[in-house]
């Protein structure tokens, strides 16, 4: 019985092992990937790398209009009477950020690493809101954009 309990954890401490080994191989076929921006509805959460992303460096304005066009994007639902929490990586928030709601800024830079908005705003006419869904993005950076981070805000009431 003990010689069968030692074959059975040494399968899996080889499994193991092996499985670690390939995921350090997979991460270093990759590039440095960039600092994670999170959106945080009631107990749902979507995070993303960057869409664009120069590795810190300023981005020129033809990546970023290309950037905003961008149909890959990850979309969390928000009923309008929810709170939506935006965070940051802390890489970003040193450099300030500031949200944008199609493309226009609808707060202005902060160092924080966390900010929060009520879910009505992102469907409001007043706030240049149109259907049920909204693109935002969050731009590190205050005088140059470094970095854009974009999500797709759906209705849900």
């Amino acid at each position: 019985m003990t010689t069968l309990h030692s074959r059975s954890r040494r399968r899996r401490v080889v499994a193991a092992a092996g499985a670690v080994s390939a995921g350090l191989l997979v991460l270093s076929a990759c590039d440095k990937p960039t600092p994670i921006a999170t959106i945080t509805v009631g107990t749902n959460s979507v995070n993303s790398e960057a869409t664009c992303y120069n590795d810190g460096k300023a981005l020129d304005t033809a990546s970023l209009t290309k950037c905003l066009k961008d149909t890959g994007i990850k979309s969390i639902k928000v009923d309008p009477d929810d709170t939506v929490r935006f965070g940051v990586d802390p890489k970003i928030a040193d450099n300030g950020w500031t949200i944008l709601m199609n493309g226009q800024a609808l707060t202005d830079s902060s160092t924080k690493t966390y900010r929060t908005i009520p879910g009505s705003v992102f469907f409001n006419a007043q706030y240049g809101a149109s259907g049920n869904s909204t693109l935002v993005s969050l731009k590190e950076g205050d005088k140059t954009v470094l970095g854009l981070w974009s999500f797709k805000l759906k209705k849900d009431a």
